[in-house]
């Protein structure tokens, strides 16, 4: 086990934030969460934070995970003062991080993401992770099962992860899929890439579009300069930003500030 004092983090607000799907309340006070076939449950009261894994595994996987080596009040420190809007929404979601998560699971994410909502996202994941993932068990004896790699996406129909109730996504999935084992997307190669050219590639991605590609780019390439604009997005701009959003103001982490919005807008406030 691991405890740390941690400032500008809540795991509940990260797991409710949209921006990952296999993250699972255990209770009240603990989380789950399944990244790049490892197992972590977080428990947290207040400031202070249980990570149950040793301090190697917290030091060299986790710790970059949540981007803890960050200190996320700079960001919400230079929020202008004046647009009260934005300060409480920032005050209200200040312990969201933008994790850092692995490329290819974040692709096949935002694509089930479309025309869905995060309970039925989620739903898709773990299905397609139990029937194509890797079956480990967890610390407490428990199974739980990896993302599935391309390779084991890629031979199926079109159709067959409509069974994991993609529906027409499962088309997206799959031949995303082939494309990569292909060879004709390269990930490591995006990975790379400057934040305007990973989105160009990612667009080329059948059943990518703006949005999905900006999602992509923020929370799978940790581009922090994407900045995604869905329904929620979209009414808050048109309702507070009548003259367009100030992104030159949060230029370098206008996806941090998009995410205090969205989750604002998304808890309904």
């Amino acid at each position: 086990m691991v405890k740390r004092r941690i400032d500008n983090f809540s795991i509940a607000q990260i797991c409710d934030s949209g921006e990952c799907f296999r993250m699972t309340p255990v209770n009240e006070d603990t989380y789950s969460v399944i990244a790049s076939g490892r197992y972590l449950e977080v428990e947290q009261h207040g400031d202070e934070c249980i990570f149950s894994c040793d301090e190697v595994e917290y030091e060299e996987f986790w710790k970059e995970y949540f981007d803890l080596g960050v200190d996320y009040r700079t960001y919400i420190e230079k929020i202008n003062p004046k647009d009260t809007y934005l300060v409480r929404a920032a005050k209200y979601g200040s312990g969201i991080r933008i994790l850092r998560q692995d490329l290819w699971e974040m692709i096949v994410s935002f694509l089930i993401s479309q025309q869905n909502n995060i309970v039925r996202i989620r739903r898709c994941i773990q299905n397609i992770c139990e029937r194509y993932g890797e079956q480990k068990v967890n610390f407490r004896g428990d199974t739980y099962y990896t993302f599935p790699e391309p390779e084991a996406l890629a031979g199926l129909a079109e159709d067959a992860l409509k069974e994991c109730n993609l529906g027409y996504r499962s088309k997206y999935v799959v031949r995303t899929a082939r494309s990569i084992v292909a060879g004709e997307v390269d990930l490591a190669a995006i990975e790379k890439m400057t934040y305007k050219k990973a989105k160009e590639e990612l667009l080329k991605l059948f059943g990518v579009g703006e949005k999905v590609a900006d999602c992509i780019c923020l929370f799978g390439l940790h581009h922090l300069q994407a900045f995604p604009i869905d329904t929620h997005i979209r009414q808050a701009l048109d309702a507070h930003y009548k003259r367009g959003f100030p992104r030159r103001r949060y230029q370098g982490y206008e996806g941090v500030i998009q995410q205090y919005i969205f989750y604002w807008e998304l808890r309904g406030i």
